[in-house]
């Protein structure tokens, strides 16, 4: 029998990811699948990508398969198993029905190293799937739900894999953050023949947001506040995730000062706290008697914001 080179009948450099490889797997099955294409060959080609797909797709065998090929094996030489391959402690594979995505069963080659005669008591899952989900803070705050779109293969009556759409609702729980996961049990690409589904991993994205800024679980707000309520203290109304609360400016207050309003960031154990930088807005005068009141504060305070940056001449 002759050594296969599964990279190249797919197309991809044996450093390829799993994704790259899937891409790859998806043109060439829908370029040769035998109801549709016009290519010679097209029905052993088809054989040989499916092959190859469950080969490089499955992380264990692919290892198994990379080590053999790491001796110098050329695609189209004649190869032997080494000595004792098949007492390596590599598990057989076989289909519940017999056969595999093509209905056809593989090759010689592949049943030299991946067949062994033996039965998996369990059939293996399809491969999982990873998609990055954006959302809003207030729903990342309060939990939600998403429709998601995927594009996911489908094993179709005569063995064929196919793309299909398919939405799904997904629930999102209160206190995400950037960069958390959500699991689906069984909703990852389906397993071949009786095989289950592997499992959906979302990964959650917060869109930018026009009030707040999130490190982590903290929320960070930038209030504006007037002179006169810096320099007398005053209680203002503060946007939180939650709904506005009352803060207690303290008499004297600065720019760049920060207030700490704890418990008030993203959901959580512990929760986070919602961090206030304030920032004096000095308003413009409009009117005589403004411009006024202005130059009695000129003359009324001895106040000099740059007397510690005096430097003698």
């Amino acid at each position: 029998m002759e050594f296969k080179d599964y990279y190249k009948i797919m197309g991809v450099e044996p450093k390829a990811g799993t994704d790259e490889i899937k891409r790859a797997y998806r043109k060439l099955a829908r370029k040769y699948h035998p109801d549709v294409s016009s290519e010679p060959d097209a029905e052993n080609r088809f054989k040989e990508i499916g092959e190859a797909w469950e080969v490089l797709k499955d992380p264990a065998r692919r290892a198994e398969y990379d080590q053999l090929r790491q001796g110098g094996w050329r695609g189209g030489e004649e190869f032997q198993a080494p000595p004792g391959w098949d007492r390596g402690g590599h598990q057989g594979w076989n289909y519940g029905d017999g056969a595999g995505p093509d209905a056809g069963g593989f090759s010689d080659f592949f049943e030299t190293l991946f067949g062994g005669g033996r039965r998996r008591t369990r059939p293996r899952k399809g491969a999982d799937v990873r998609a990055r989900v954006v959302i809003d803070l207030e729903t990342a705050f309060s939990g939600g739900t998403r429709r998601i779109t995927l594009e996911q293969p489908e094993q179709a009556a005569d063995g064929s894999i196919r793309a299909r759409k398919r939405s799904l609702d997904v629930r999102i729980p209160p206190g995400m953050t950037e960069g958390r996961q959500i699991r689906l049990a069984g909703k990852g690409d389906p397993g071949p023949g009786n095989a289950p589904a592997g499992d959906l991993y979302l990964e959650i994205h917060l869109q930018p947001h026009r009030l707040f800024e999130v490190e982590g679980r903290d929320v960070h707000l930038t209030l504006p506040i007037a002179p006169w309520e810096a320099a007398l203290g005053a209680t203002v109304s503060v946007p939180t995730l939650g709904g506005a609360v009352d803060l207690n400016i303290p008499a004297g207050s600065a720019s760049g000062r920060r207030l700490r309003l704890k418990g008030r960031g993203l959901p959580g154990s512990p929760p986070g706290d919602q961090y206030v930088l304030l920032k004096i807005v000095t308003p413009k005068p409009e009117t005589e008697q403004q411009r006024e009141l202005y130059q009695r504060m000129r003359e009324t305070f001895p106040f000099n914001p740059r007397a510690a940056m005096e430097v003698r001449r």
